[in-house]
């Protein structure tokens, strides 16, 4: 009969840490270059309209956001003699690997419905197989290790591999389809499935190196529930997780307003594409190194108020680029990107690290352990948001009469600065609120497991 899992409090040697954090290299991946070239590619590659592009980048993050919870009620109740998580990152990063080629390859059809379907279709498509990945190795996070602090390490390093994964994404693609013909306003339809080619392998890689370097801990503990239904109704009745789940959702629509809009603004309003690959690079430079910083204030003044700071730094950038960024020209950009980096850097480790002390809390109450449920609604609340970002992001440049690979009206270089400005700070602005609201500090997190615990 297989073992459960249980979370430990020693600390973990630097070889699981690095273990465990090299899949989120192939994960940030996936994630920025969706974030900022997947409507772009959509719109001036394969020929869609802004509109039908963003309702199809919805559409896709909607039916894959309720593919989730699904899927983390399944991996709760996984039973190998590899664990419960481990199997579904090696396994299943080849479909995953696939899917992402598959979506940058453009099919080339004439009819415009019939390449709107192919774009939902792969879209969806890579979208599950990403989470039939994500959400097992993400629900790994609690298991690990119970030590408030030991889970900032663990995923201060997650988010060093992350930043890496980030800025090979946000920074690779350009000069990858440069190499393939798409340069200088060439068609870059190689190009881009080149780059889905080249990530799709990174992708399966990291992911099954993680699935054979960690381990789940074979410790006999509390067992999921079987019950899908109760267990997301328990799951949400969890107060400090209702928190870190409404913040991480406006937290991602603010930064996929940005990452889709900040593509276009240089393309359009400074017409320097090519600039875009230097002011990623600043921007996640910067954040790769304060990350590790990040990881050290949050000890000093909490993870929540680490947090707050990151949310005031991307909506005070945001709105210095919408009244300034015009006027002031591309050095100015690149001098925000500095700025934008440490609150990028100041929000990778944070939420993740208060997601499994609310876990925790529900688990040594409750006497359950669902960590696949709760990283399923997790990614699911953020997955509809992200999905209500990309439909609002095609409707705006619609609105503003947007055309592709042409000059653009004033209208629609106003939508561009809107969306790389107010809209996401108001958002962002709105997450710092909400989190303000989060109860669980150290001193509080390590009362409850001791007074629960002494109940047991």
């Amino acid at each position: 009969m297989a073992t459960e899992t249980t979370a430990t409090s020693v600390r973990l040697p630097i070889g699981t840490k690095l273990g465990f954090g090299v899949a989120d290299l192939g994960g940030n991946l996936f994630f920025t270059s969706l974030g900022f070239f997947a409507l772009k590619y959509l719109t001036d590659t394969v020929g869609i309209a802004a509109a039908v592009a963003g309702s199809i980048l919805m559409i896709g993050k909607i039916v894959d956001a309720f593919w989730d919870p699904l899927l983390g009620f399944l991996s709760d109740n996984t039973r190998t003699r590899f664990g419960r998580r481990r199997p579904y990152l090696l396994f299943g990063s080849i479909p995953m690997a696939l899917a992402m080629w598959f979506f940058y390859s453009n099919p080339h059809i004439q009819n415009p419905a019939s390449l709107a379907l192919w774009g939902l279709v792969a879209f969806i498509l890579l979208n599950v197989t990403y989470s039939v990945v994500n959400i097992p190795y993400s629900s790994l996070t609690p298991e690990l290790t119970t030590d408030y602090n030991e889970r900032s390490s663990l995923n201060g390093f997650r988010f060093m591999f992350a930043v890496v994964g980030t800025i090979l994404g946000a920074v690779a693609v350009e000069p990858i389809i440069g190499l393939f013909g798409g340069g200088n306003g060439g068609d870059q339809s190689l190009g881009f499935s080149m780059v889905g080619a080249i990530f799709g392998l990174i992708m399966l890689v990291t992911a099954v190196i993680t699935g054979l370097s960690v381990r789940e801990p074979p410790v006999t503990a509390a067992k999921a529930d079987k019950d899908f239904v109760k267990t997301y109704l328990k799951v949400f009745k969890n107060g400090p997780f209702r928190i870190i789940l409404f913040g991480y959702a406006l937290h991602l629509i603010g930064l996929t307003f940005l990452q889709s809009a900040i593509t276009y603004y240089f393309t359009y309003i400074y017409n320097n594409e090519g600039l875009q690959t230097v002011a990623m690079a600043i921007l996640l430079l910067v954040a790769m190194v304060f990350i590790p910083i990040s990881v050290v204030v949050s000890k000093r003044i909490g993870k929540r108020l680490t947090w707050q700071i990151c949310f005031f730094i991307l909506a005070t950038s945001s709105l210095a680029l919408f009244f300034l960024g015009h006027i002031l020209g591309p050095t100015f950009f690149l001098i925000m990107m500095v700025y934008s980096g440490i609150g990028v850097g100041f929000g990778y480790v944070a939420p993740y690290a208060m997601l499994p002390d609310a876990i925790e809390v529900d688990a040594i109450r409750s006497g359950k352990r669902n960590e696949g449920a709760f990283y399923g609604l997790y990614l699911l609340t953020s997955k509809v948001g992200q999905a209500l970002a990309f439909l609002m992001t095609g409707l705006v440049l619609s609105l503003g009469h947007f055309v592709a690979n042409a000059a653009q009206a004033d209208s629609a270089k106003l939508a561009i600065r809107f969306l790389v400005g107010p809209l996401p700070a108001v958002i962002l602005l709105g997450a710092l609120i909400i989190v303000q609201f989060y109860p669980l500090d150290e001193k509080t997190y390590k009362k409850i497991l001791a007074e629960e615990g002494g109940k047991k």
